[in-house]
């Protein structure tokens, strides 16, 4: 039987009259990397929010590693790792008083927190930059550096929020590369991502669009149903016809 790290019913979340997410069913099994995709202002950002325990449903129920989104938001913050578009860091600190801050956040000390630091610099490259401070590291290694901070405590899931906007091509792919080893060890990763060749390396993924999942599915399948050579077509494609749908959710 299919264990899942992040089952949702209908779930949704409503601002007032504006319905940002409408009814979302979604079911990711342990060890996946799932692709979140839609434009900005899709309701992606919302969607996390309520999976991460920040954010309290309209409606719907869900479940992260097995706690309730409505009742276990505490239980959720605990278990997950997360890491933002933006840089979160303290960039006045260097890269090693940053991993020593956020080991006694996650309440690592001592020989448990000086190994699980040495395995994070050696697996994201910062071996040798342990003592350059934050604010000085060019995009890519920032984001690397947060996504260490984001494993110190051993999450089984992940869940990084566009973590490569605005990183440059070669630190991409790093980046995909140390996610893709994550995923093979079992780790659960929801990301959300513009890149439509991130999205390619996912084992499923989900369109949102106006607050609902317009298709989920494999890569590879959703491209041979739809008769298109790459995601980026297909992903034009729903978003032009949606645009021209009066019938459409909220934003």
């Amino acid at each position: 039987m299919t264990e899942f790290a992040i089952h949702t019913e209908k779930l949704s979340k409503q601002f007032g009259h504006l319905l940002v997410v409408n009814e979302v069913s979604l079911s990711i099994p342990k060890g996946h990397i799932y692709g979140f995709l839609g434009p900005n202002g899709s309701g992606k950002s919302t969607m996390i929010r309520m999976l991460c325990g920040v954010l309290q449903p309209t409606s719907g129920v869900g479940t992260v590693l097995g706690y309730d989104v409505n009742k276990e938001s505490e239980s959720i913050k605990q278990k997950i790792g997360y890491m933002s578009q933006k840089f979160s860091l303290y960039e006045e600190l260097t890269v090693k008083e940053n991993l020593d801050f956020y080991s006694g956040i996650y309440g690592l000390k001592g020989k448990e927190s000086k190994e699980r630091q040495n395995e994070l610099i050696e697996l994201s490259g910062l071996t040798g930059r342990e003592n350059q401070r934050s604010g000085s590291l060019s995009g890519g290694w920032k984001q690397r550096l947060a996504l260490s901070c984001a494993l110190l405590h051993r999450p089984e899931l992940l869940i990084l929020d566009e973590p490569t906007a605005g990183v440059d091509p070669v630190s991409r792919r790093i980046f995909w590369d140390i996610i893709t080893d994550l995923g093979k060890e079992g780790v659960t990763v929801l990301v959300t991502t513009h890149y439509m060749d991130e999205a390619e390396l996912c084992n499923e993924i989900g369109f949102i669009f106006f607050g609902n999942i317009l298709i989920k599915g494999k890569p590879k399948q959703l491209m041979e149903e739809y008769k298109v050579n790459n995601l980026d077509d297909l992903f034009i494609n729903l978003v032009e016809k949606q645009e021209n749908n009066p019938l459409k959710g909220g934003g």
